[in-house]
């Protein structure tokens, strides 16, 4: 599966999670990879984790802490994931400038109502193995297929991305220069 075949799987749970009835995006997207081949699923899985790396940066994982009033290493695996659960236009206008999801409708109404988890969406990140398991009935599965799928590859390469320059999340003034428009929303005016 090539990067569009990975977005157009994304871009139909989307479609099918819109909407006055729409349902879970993850569960969309379960529903979305069990239609494909096993084979497909774990193409599926190696597009997500390179998507997912793309951006595990400093930047985004500020724009995270922003929006979830704070964000362990855990929840920027979970924003990540609702990063790409955005669809492909917002995720690439993210990983380019993350300050731009100020934009975002959602953003800019969880920051009104004061609603910390949005776009994370731990769900996303286990959609692949949870697809497996529909089709084969194994919760196992799937990590024995990734396993032999991985078998021989050299993964100590990715260990270490280049996150860009880190900085101090809890400093507000760095913040409004970083991201502006994010602080704005979820800090309020920068200090003169």
């Amino acid at each position: 599966m090539d990067v569009d075949g990975f977005w157009n799987v994304v871009g139909a749970a989307r479609a099918e999670s819109s909407g006055s009835h729409g349902r879970a995006f993850a569960e969309a997207l379960v529903d979305q990879l069990a239609r494909l081949p096993q084979e497909e699923i774990i193409a599926y899985q190696e597009r997500f984790d390179e998507v997912h790396g793309a951006v595990y940066r400093w930047d985004v994982w500020a724009a995270a802490y922003l929006i979830g009033g704070g964000c362990s290493d855990d929840s920027f695996m979970d924003f990540r994931a609702g990063l790409i659960a955005l669809g492909r236009d917002w995720y690439e206008l993210a990983a380019a400038r993350p300050d731009d999801l100020a934009g975002h409708p959602a953003v800019i109404e969880a920051a009104a109502g004061g609603d910390d988890y949005v776009i994370f969406d731990e769900d996303v990140n286990y959609a692949a193995g949870d697809a497996f398991e529909r089709l084969t009935g194994d919760a196992d599965a799937f990590h024995e297929e990734w396993k032999r799928h991985r078998a021989g590859q050299d993964l100590d390469t990715a260990l270490e991305p280049d996150m860009g320059e880190d900085f101090d999340f809890d400093d507000a003034d760095e913040m409004h220069r970083r991201l502006p428009r994010l602080a704005a929303l979820y800090l309020g005016a920068a200090a003169g």
